[in-house]
């Protein structure tokens, strides 16, 4: 395995903060398995619909831009939780231990604060979305559809700050994780 992707469950196996994390990541999986059955069974009958019977659902092919809002960012946080995201790391290919903790570090931190500020931003829009009572679709508002914004940010932010916390303890001498 990576060296670098040890980081991404190592802190998992213990205690209760540990367990937080494993049940996290399984209402992550179900709610993700959940919206793509939903994306796949949809699309499907918009297909079928239109084909054969000449007709489709009005509301469907919004609902299944909102459910791939949805599915791109929980997907987006999945990856982070098993330190699987796109990444271009060039530098820390040719150095060891400590120096790669100490380069993730600062990628770790950047991304944190990156997309703290994503959140808060996407946050005020859903809350402006809310005030002014838009409609997405139908008669589903726009605040709902949107709030998976300020949720996969906020959740990528904290992801972000564990894992430089994480690895800032490997880059001091530390064995985090092994």
């Amino acid at each position: 395995m990576n060296p670098s992707r040890v980081a991404a469950r190592a802190w998992e196996g213990r205690g209760f903060f540990g367990r937080t994390l494993r049940v996290l990541g399984s209402i992550e999986d179900a709610l993700l398995v959940i919206l793509l059955a939903t994306m796949i069974g949809l699309a499907a009958w918009q297909i079928l619909a239109r084909n054969i019977f000449d007709t489709a659902i009005i509301w469907g092919d919004p609902l299944l831009r909102a459910l791939v809002l949805w599915v791109g960012f929980l997907g987006a946080v999945a990856a982070a939780r098993d330190d699987r995201q796109i990444n271009v790391d060039v530098v820390s290919r040719f150095v060891d231990e400590p120096w790669r903790s100490r380069i993730r570090v600062l990628t770790d931190l950047f991304t944190a604060s990156v997309s703290g500020f994503l959140a808060w931003q996407a946050f005020r829009f859903v809350k402006d979305a809310w005030a002014y009572e838009e409609i997405a679709f139908a008669s589903v508002p726009l605040w709902l559809t949107a709030s998976v914004l300020p949720l996969a940010f906020g959740l990528l932010s904290m992801r972000y700050l564990l894992l430089t916390g994480f690895h800032l303890g490997r880059s001091f001498g530390g064995r985090a994780g092994e």
